[in-house]
C-alpha cells in the first residue's frame, strides 16, 4: 500500500508528534508498505532525503516568505488555510507517489483538502492536539481549561496569544476550514479519549477511532553521537522533565515544588524555548540543569539515567508520549491527572497522578518517591511492563487495519 504522511515537522526536528510520525512511518515500511513523508522545509534542510526507506519531501510555504510571521524560525507552522505554494507542491508529489492513503497529523492537511478528490486517496487525520476546534491547539483560555469554542471568545484569546496580526486570521482560518476538513476526512484518529472529547468528536457523527500514540519496539542504546550531550548530565541521580519550556507544561509549578524538596537531587530540564517562555534561568538554582534542542536519542539516554520522570502539565495533554518514554526505561512517572496522561500512568502503580497546578501536592509526591528507592524500582518495573501495550507492534496493526478497510471500501 502506498501511504503519504503529512506533518509540518519531521526528524531531525524533535517533539512528540514528530517522533510519532517517524516511528509510524518506519514501522509501516518494515511491514512492507511504501511510505513517503511531506513536511515543511526549514533552513539548512534538503528538499528530498531518504530516512531508512522513507522518502522525505520538504516543501516551502508562502507564509514562510512573510517577515515576522514566526516567533521561532526553527519551527515554522503550516497555516490553518490552504497555502497556494504548499498546494502546488503537494500536487506535484501526489502525481509522483499516487498514494492510496494520505495520513495527516496537523494543519498541513488544510493544503491537501483542495486536492483530495483529484488524488482519489483516502484521508486519515490523527489528532495529536485540539487544532480542530482551537486555534491555539491547547484548549486553554487565559491559562485555564476552556469550556468550549466561541467565535468572539476565540478571537480575544488568540489575539492575546498571537497578537492582532496573526491571531485574527488564525482563528477565522481555522473556523472557515474546520467544516471542509470534517467533511473530507474518512477517519479521525484521536490519540486519547480526552482528545476525542476536546475536539468535539463525541457530539457528532464523524468517523473516529481512539488509537494511542506509541513508541518503538526496540530499546536502542545511545550512540557515540549522543555522548557529548549525555556527558553534560549530573553524575548523581536526578529528576527529569522533558517538554517545551512553557507554563502549559507546568514548568513554573515544577520549579516551585522543587524549591520545597528536602535534600533534593539535581533537576534536569530538556526541551526547547517558546515565544511564551524562553529558557527560564532566572527561576532556577545551580542544581537545575537546562538543555535545549537535544536529539531524541540523547533524550532517551537521559531517561535511562534519571531516577524519576516529571510531567506536571497544567493543560489537558492530548497524550503525553514522554510518559511512555520514561516508563520504557523503567522510571516511575509523576504526572498531572489531566487529559491523556491519565490513560498512561496508573496512579500508585507506575507512578503518581496529581492535581495540576498545585506545587504542594507535586512536592509531596516527588518527596515520597525520593524517600523510598524500593518503591521507585517497583513502579519503574511495572511501568516497563505496561509500555508493551503502547509499542509499535501492538498499535501499528490497528492503524494498518484502518487503511485496509478504507481502501477496500
Amino acid at each position: 500500500m502506498r501511504i503519504l504522511m503529512l506533518s509540518q515537522f519531521y526528524h531531525p526536528i524533535v517533539g512528540g508528534t514528530e517522533q510519532h510520525v517517524r516511528t509510524l512511518s518506519l514501522a509501516l515500511v518494515a511491514l512492507g508498505h511504501d511510505v513517503a513523508v511531506v513536511t515543511i522545509q526549514h533552513a539548512g534542510q534538503a528538499s528530498f532525503a531518504m530516512d531508512q526507506g522513507v522518502r522525505v519531501y520538504r516543501i516551502r510555504a508562502s507564509m514562510q516568505r512573510l517577515p515576522g510571521m514566526f516567533g521561532d524560525n526553527k519551527r515554522q507552522h503550516a497555516p490553518p488555510l490552504p497555502d497556494l505554494e504548499l498546494v502546488l507542491a503537494l500536487r506535484q508529489i501526489i502525481a509522483v507517489e499516487h498514494p492510496h492513503i494520505v495520513h495527516a497529523h496537523n494543519w498541513l492537511v488544510r493544503s491537501f483538502l483542495p486536492l483530495k478528490t483529484w488524488s482519489k486517496a483516502r484521508l486519515v487525520v490523527t489528532l495529536h492536539d485540539y487544532k480542530l476546534v482551537c486555534a491555539k491547539e491547547t484548549l486553554m483560555h487565559h491559562g485555564l481549561p476552556c469550556s468550549g469554542p466561541g467565535l468572539v471568545k476565540c478571537l480575544g484569546c488568540a489575539v492575546h496569544h498571537y497578537g492582532l496580526v496573526k491571531g485574527v486570521p488564525t482563528v477565522l482560518g481555522n473556523w472557515a476550514m474546520g467544516m471542509p476538513e470534517r467533511a473530507a476526512v474518512d477517519m479521525f484518529i484521536p490519540v486519547s479519549q480526552a482528545t476525542a472529547v476536546g475536539n468535539g468528536l463525541m457530539r457528532g457523527d464523524l468517523p473516529f477511532q481512539v488509537i494511542p500514540n506509541f513508541i518503538s519496539d526496540t530499546m536502542t542504546v545511545p550512540s557515540v553521537d549522543a555522548e557529548p550531550y549525555l556527558a553534560q548530565l549530573p553524575a548523581e541521580d536526578f529528576l527529569l522533565f522533558v517538554g517545551t519550556f512553557s507554563r502549559s507544561k507546568g514548568l513554573d509549578i515544577l520549579l516551585q515544588a522543587y524549591a520545597k524538596l528536602t535534600n533534593a537531587p539535581p533537576l534536569v530540564l530538556i526541551g526547547y524555548p517558546t515565544p511564551e517562555w524562553s529558557i527560564p534561568t532566572a527561576d532556577c538554582t545551580d542544581k537545575v540543569f537546562i538543555f535545549a534542542d537535544w536529539p531524541h536519542e540523547a533524550v532517551m539516554g537521559a531517561w535511562s539515567r534519571c531516577s524519576i520522570g516529571l510531567i506536571p502539565s497544567t493543560w489537558a495533554e492530548p497524550f503525553g508520549i514522554v510518559a511512555l518514554e520514561a516508563m520504557s526505561r523503567g522510571k516511575p512517572v509523576i504526572a498531572s491527572r489531566i487529559g491523556g496522561l491519565a490513560d498512561i500512568v496508573i496512579d500508585g502503580e507506575t507512578g503518581f497522578l496529581v492535581a495540576p497546578g498545585d506545587p504542594d501536592v507535586l512536592q509531596k509526591a516527588i518527596q515520597c518517591l525520593l524517600d523510598d528507592p524500593l518503591r521507585r524500582e517497583r513502579m519503574g518495573q511495572m511501568g516497563r511492563d505496561r509500555v508493551v501495550a503502547f509499542q509499535a507492534k501492538s498499535v501499528v496493526p490497528r492503524i494498518e487495519q484502518i487503511y485496509q478497510e478504507l481502501v477496500a471500501a
